[in-house]
């Protein structure tokens, strides 16, 4: 088992020392990061904590998945690695709008 969690249904105003706390009582804490939006900075309600072996990751999962914290349900799961994502955005040749200036 890996030992980087996912952590959803965070309040919004959750805070990486929140979060770090929180799963501290069930093991080593090596880091909790809290997503927020990049242009807001609001939290988007989840995040990450990485527990210091898979043992304490397994017993926080056990421990806090389907709790509440500030009326929230938490979601805790092992995370999964990122998918990879083709930009979809931006100008090609075919992309329309706008005029060519040529």
């Amino acid at each position: 088992m890996s030992n980087k969690l996912y952590v959803g249904g965070l309040p919004y105003s959750a805070t990486e020392g929140q979060l770090q706390e929180l799963f501290a009582a069930h093991g080593t804490v090596e880091s909790a990061k809290v997503i927020s939006d990049k242009f807001t900075g609001q939290s988007r309600g989840f995040g990450f904590v990485e527990m210091s072996s898979g043992a304490e990751a397994q017993k926080a999962i056990q421990a806090l998945n389907g709790t509440q914290l500030d009326g929230r349900t938490l979601v805790v799961n092992e995370a999964k690695p990122m998918e990879r994502r083709d930009g979809g955005g931006g100008r090609g040749a075919r992309s329309g709008g706008g005029r060519d200036r040529w």
